[in-house]
């Protein structure tokens, strides 16, 4: 079998099922698909059990799994050459499996991936989270690019890997948050050529509400601190920009109790800066609602990995504590 596409889940039958149901369409068929649920109930179950007929489908049950325990025990059943890691909010093209093997075929690698892309049944606000994630007026904008600071690093909502080379290198950590950059960085360490298939994109639905991505957000910043602590090349100057962007706030709304004018220019600046996102957002889906989402899902982005790093590193580095992160807990709603 060529490949085994490993999704871990926790209470999301909805998301599984247009996720299983755009399995089913693949013009590639020589896949299975491995779901890992740690749901308190057994929805996830009973969507699985509708697709038993229509897939390959290997169905894993345990009460509070943990992300990365369920990828890591999806490998474990897998018997594909490759194995590829979705998240449940991710929706797969016809042609993703079939655009991966036909570059492999001519580009072999061990490790790789593809970006996420808005869907047009998104709803406004996962639209604008969407353009917040992958646009270049934000630090969203070096992911899934050919053209980055740093090398890429794919990640789990779109990555694959070669089963042998996952499994020599020791799967997923136990990183809680940023474990797939971990094991990206880990693969690239070992020795193991990685890839961007530009042209093998999902659909990624995201969170559902700007309160839900600022706690996502924050989490991603917190594991950048976590992740540096592990390997001290992961960080660079890109993922500091939102930190900055926190502090330039901060600054910018203290400075009108001792300075007016340095208030004002603050204030233009960052208005400028809201502009510029609220046209090219509203140029890009041709619909200014969102172009003005665009722009607060920009701000929440930037606020709640700026947040989320500065509290860790100084919990982390400066109190040195040794308490890793954790995935926040809206993400099992």
């Amino acid at each position: 079998m060529k490949f085994s596409l490993i999704i871990p889940t926790f209470n999301r039958p909805d998301e599984v099922t247009e996720l299983l149901d755009s399995m089913v369409k693949q013009t590639f068929t020589d896949f299975e698909v491995i779901l890992a649920d740690g749901s308190p109930a057994t929805l996830v179950r009973k969507v699985a059990d509708r697709y038993m007929n229509k897939l390959k489908l290997i169905f894993l049950y345990e009460k509070g799994l943990g992300i990365s325990e369920s990828r890591n025990w999806g490998v474990q059943k897998a018997s594909g050459e490759y194995v590829i890691f979705l998240d449940s909010d991710c929706i797969a093209p016809p042609a993703y499996l079939d655009t991966i093997d036909r570059f492999l075929q001519k580009n072999p690698a061990e490790v790789f991936g593809g970006p996420d892309a808005m869907h047009e049944s998104f709803t406004p606000i996962q639209k604008a989270i969407s353009y917040a994630m992958t646009s270049p007026f934000t630090t969203g904008g070096i992911r899934g690019r050919k053209k980055h600071m740093g090398k890429y690093q794919p990640r789990s909502f779109n990555m694959g890997v070669r089963r042998e080379a996952f499994n020599k290198v020791g799967g997923f950590s136990g990183l809680k948050v940023s474990e797939d950059i971990d094991l990206s960085i880990r693969l690239d360490k070992a020795g193991y050529r990685t890839v961007l298939i530009p042209e093998a994109c999902v659909y990624h639905k995201r969170r559902s509400t700007f309160y839900k991505f600022y706690k996502q957000t924050n989490s991603f910043g917190r594991g950048r601190v976590d992740l540096y602590l592990r390997h001290t090349d992961a960080l660079k100057f890109v993922h500091l920009l939102p930190s900055l962007f926190v502090l330039y706030n901060i600054l910018g709304l203290l400075s009108v109790l001792f300075s007016l004018p340095v208030f004002m220019a603050y204030v233009i600046s960052i208005g400028i800066y809201g502009f510029i996102i609220f046209i090219h957002a509203s140029s890009i889906h041709r619909n200014l609602y969102i172009g003005l989402l665009s722009v607060a899902a920009s701000f929440v982005m930037l606020a709640g990995y700026g947040t989320g790093m500065i509290s860790n590193f100084i919990s982390r580095v400066l109190f040195k504590s040794t308490r890793e992160s954790e995935k926040p807990e809206i993400t099992r709603e």
